[in-house]
């Protein structure tokens, strides 16, 4: 059976564990307790084929960003989250994509946008067509979820693992210690 070591990234308060929780356990985590860091492991099955997942749901705020090249050194594939009703989590995202690509040293790598709390519609800040225009800059999937909801969740992740079944990260070699022999 196939691992798949996932990443939940994004800033404080977007809702990667209320997901995650959501995904793993089917409950919705109404009080918001910052997190460090939190493993979790669960089988699904996607596309008839059975795998494991291995989530590795990361802490959001600045104090523990130094850890972030370390979970995405580990990782194969990247949900990136932000939420709906806050402008400055979708910037953040941004920052977190390019950190992504500069930690792995590949030109891409298995992605999911995600913009979570679809069900604060009336709280709206980032447009659907923004994130639909990112995803499609990012050559990326993208969705929006809702943790409270339950909308998407288990998409998300299936999503994530077809992701990482077509299109698996190969490192890129660093030339500088290869040497030539003549």
């Amino acid at each position: 059976m196939r691992e798949f070591k996932v990443v939940v990234l994004g800033s404080g308060g977007v809702g990667k564990s209320a997901l995650t929780v959501q995904f793993v356990s089917g409950h919705f985590c109404e009080k918001y307790d910052p997190t460090i860091e939190d493993f979790y492991r669960k089988e699904i099955e996607v596309d008839q084929t059975r795998c494991i997942l291995e989530i590795l749901d990361t802490a959001g705020t600045e104090q523990f960003a130094s850890m972030r090249d370390l979970y995405i050194k580990n990782g194969q594939g990247f949900v990136v989250v932000y939420s709906v009703t806050n402008r400055q989590t979708f910037q953040d995202i941004k920052i977190m994509k390019e950190q992504i690509m500069r930690v792995k040293g590949v030109d891409r790598v298995p992605l999911l946008l995600v913009g979570n709390k679809a069900d604060l519609e009336h709280l709206r800040e980032v447009p659907t067509g923004e994130s639909l225009a990112l995803a499609q800059l990012w050559d990326c999937p993208f969705m929006e979820a809702s943790a409270k909801n339950r909308t998407n969740v288990n998409e998300l992740f299936a999503e994530i693992v077809r992701e990482m079944s077509i299109q698996p990260v190969e490192e890129k070699t660093d030339w500088n210690d290869c040497c030539v022999l003549l």
